[in-house]
């Protein structure tokens, strides 16, 4: 399972910062990363977003407000972020976390990208509902 192994980091110390809306991680090999709420929300590993099987993934628009209300830890290999949008699925490993942060601008790079090309917005007035990976525009599924 992911995150109980001898090589998996873990983190010493999670703690939100509702101001600027970063999480900000220390793992045991000392690296420190700060995650935006919304980059958090934007790359969630819940099936409800990645989609069960390639090409069902969608894309989520509209997240540059989001708010992480509260984490509850599962296990000792995970936490849960409880989104102010509602979103609660998604069970972010230790591993998860540390590739996030580790790649943070790479990923947030290309998820601009692929606002851009189709059509997207991180704006929540400007784009209500997801985009799934085959669509042409703001809002349609």
């Amino acid at each position: 399972m992911a995150g109980l192994d001898e090589t998996t980091k873990t983190p010493t110390e999670i703690r939100l910062h509702q101001k600027s809306r970063i999480l900000e991680l220390t793992f045991d090999d000392g690296q420190r990363f700060e995650l935006s709420y919304e980059f958090l929300r934007v790359y969630t590993p819940s099936a409800e977003a990645r989609g069960h099987a390639p090409g069902q993934e969608v894309l989520p628009v509209g997240k540059r407000d989001v708010c992480i209300e509260r984490v509850e830890a599962v296990g000792n290999y995970a936490i849960r972020p409880v989104f102010s949008d509602g979103h609660e699925s998604g069970l972010y490993s230790w591993d998860l976390l540390y590739n996030l942060g580790a790649h943070r601008d790479e990923l947030w790079q290309a998820y601009v990208d692929r606002l851009q090309r189709e059509g997207g917005s991180r704006d929540p007035a400007a784009c209500p509902t997801p985009l799934v990976k085959t669509s042409s525009g703001c809002g349609n599924r």
